[in-house]
């Protein structure tokens, strides 16, 4: 619960350090499973964090978080990703990989 919080909070730490102008996550709202931190909502209100928690963002100049994936269905996101040729073989999908941290294949 609540990790891409988490997730979000150290990216943004880190992106105060590089100075990056733009944060990406790949949060998905179409089957967010019951996560409220998957949808547009919550991204548009960690933005605001951004901007009002960030020395860049008081100043003006606030990264930008974007959510490339957001409206996509997952069917979407994968042929996204194979047209890009990613290698899934090294990717995780699982939420519950296992010791080796290998995909749970479900």
């Amino acid at each position: 619960p609540a990790r891409n919080t988490l997730f979000l909070s150290v990216a943004l730490a880190w992106s105060e350090v590089l100075e990056a102008s733009h944060l990406f996550i790949g949060v998905n709202a179409v089957d967010y499973s019951g996560y409220p931190d998957c949808r547009p909502e919550f991204v548009d209100a960690f933005q605001r964090v951004a901007n009002l928690g960030t020395k860049r963002g008081v100043e003006g100049n606030a990264v930008k978080i974007e959510t490339p994936l957001i409206d996509l269905t997952k069917g979407e996101i994968i042929r996204l990703g194979q047209r890009l040729g990613l290698d899934y073989r090294i990717t995780v999908s699982c939420y519950q990989a296992n010791a080796e941290g290998h995909a749970c294949g479900k």
